[in-house]
């Protein structure tokens, strides 16, 4: 293991386009960020009506180079996830932006808007809400549209990632949990710390990299994660 970036400005959720290039969500700096292959740092978003950003927390690319992106107020809430603020927004929101750089709001109804993933369709943005609710919802990308997908039943849901089938693979509060495509919970994967983000690796992506309160874990699955490269 070696390091990448220090500081890191708070950053928390990351992916990567179909460029090969890493989009960030920084706390600290409250914008949404790519690195280029030359070292250099983009701003994809940093303000929606002329007022600054909470936090962002979350992000993902769609194949045409749209980017979407969760802004809830953990970076601001006070000093441990970034510098503590008054937020501008009268909001958390989920955010879009389309490739020539245009910011929109996508749905604006969330208490905590957190993780995020496309559908393998893509036509479908399912997203985690670590507020009251502590529930996922699925939202049509052109519409805005959603409905819940699934309860949270231990702790809460954070970040997620599907799997080549569709099935979603999330954190909470005991581990990782597994749904169908129609919102069924099919199973565990128990760990012995909060969970907070997965991610698929290893040449075949069948490893799971779990990142937990303190520790990075790995386990080798019989399926492989969805292909977004």
């Amino acid at each position: 293991m070696t390091e990448f970036r220090n500081p890191s400005g708070y950053s928390n959720g990351h992916t990567v386009d179909r460029q090969g290039r890493l989009v960030s969500c920084e706390h600290g700096a409250r914008r949404v960020t790519r690195t280029e292959h030359d070292g250099t740092i983009t701003v994809l978003a940093a303000s929606f009506g002329g007022k600054r950003l909470n936090s962002p927390n979350d992000v993902v690319v769609r194949s045409d180079g749209s980017i979407f992106f969760t802004d809830p107020s953990y970076g601001i809430d006070g000093w441990y996830e970034g510098f503590a603020a008054e937020p501008e927004l009268d909001g958390c929101y989920v955010f879009r932006v389309t490739p020539d750089g245009a910011i929109s709001l996508l749905a604006d109804d969330f208490d905590r808007p957190n993780g995020l993933a496309l559908s393998l369709d893509e036509r479908r943005l399912y997203v985690s809400d670590t507020g009251a609710p502590r529930h996922m919802r699925v939202l049509d990308v052109d519409s805005g549209a959603s409905r819940e997908f699934a309860k949270c039943t231990v702790g809460g849901f954070d970040g997620f990632r599907l799997d080549e089938a569709g099935r979603i693979w999330t954190s909470a509060g005991d581990g990782v949990h597994v749904y169908d495509p129609d919102g069924t919970r099919i199973g565990k994967v128990l760990v012995p710390e909060i969970v907070a983000n997965v991610a698929w690796g290893w040449p075949k992506r069948n490893r799971l990299y779990i990142c937990a309160t303190t520790s990075l874990y790995a386990i080798l699955l019989p399926v492989a994660g969805a292909k977004t490269m």
